[in-house]
């Protein structure tokens, strides 16, 4: 089916097979077909805007922002000195390249990124310090990668219901997003159940939904009873 969409494109177009894709837009396409996994990761653009703002050899940050850290206009810069000083810093610039990593790939600095997009007309030493964290969060992190989550429901051999979306949760790893996949599969299982019982065609449904998992260390994570740490 893919072979005949290309043979047609070629038909109407002037186009040239490069086989399978590895980046779109500077964002590299990570794919594992053995987990059918698909994710896309700014590593490459995360390293170029580090460069960018000097701090490609700063220090690894843990969280993107702290936890009861206030943000505020009063902090802006106050004085001429502060406000000469803070027309030299490159704090807008440094926000609008952290929002496009936002809406490619890393939804986990949203907030952050939000918070510091507010004081762009009056910027003082401790918002540009905040975006810097982020920064230093984005060089701790830059291999982590979104990833998209999918799940199919089939009767009879038909599929019945499907979703292929982005996670609402960010995963660390493949064990991570397939669990996550499969907790989102069971709360629309729950619904299916529900729906074709009212439709009242299939007696089968009142037996137990299977769901299967292709990831081994997903299914021992909900397997176990205790709390566990790590994927």
């Amino acid at each position: 089916m893919l072979q005949s969409v290309k043979s047609y494109l070629g038909r109407c177009f002037a186009m040239k097979d490069l086989g399978e894709a590895a980046y779109i837009l500077g964002i590299k396409i990570y794919k594992d077909r053995s987990r059918q996994l698909i994710g896309l990761c700014q590593s490459a653009y995360i390293e170029k805007i580090l460069k960018r703002y000097c701090m490609e050899n700063s220090k690894d940050g843990s969280i993107p922002m702290q936890e009861k850290l206030k943000l505020s206009k009063s902090q802006g810069a106050s004085t001429p000195v502060e406000l000469k000083r803070m027309q030299n810093v490159p704090c807008a610039s440094a926000v609008g390249s952290i929002m496009y990593v936002v809406r490619c790939t890393r939804p986990d600095v949203a907030f952050a990124q939000n918070v510091t997009s507010r004081f762009q007309q009056n910027l003082g030493d401790l918002h540009w310090t905040t975006v810097k964290n982020i920064l230093k969060y984005l060089r701790n992190t830059k291999d982590m990668f979104l990833v998209y989550t999918g799940y199919v429901f089939v009767l009879n051999g038909g599929a019945v219901d499907w979703k292929s979306a982005k996670q609402s949760i960010f995963a660390t790893s493949s064990a991570e997003a397939e669990y996550i996949a499969a907790f989102d599969a069971s709360m629309e299982a729950v619904w299916v159940r529900k729906f074709i019982f009212g439709l009242g065609v299939v007696p089968t449904i009142e037996e137990p939904i299977s769901m299967y998992c292709d990831n081994t260390r997903a299914i021992s994570i909900d397997n176990e009873s205790r709390i566990t740490k790590g994927a």
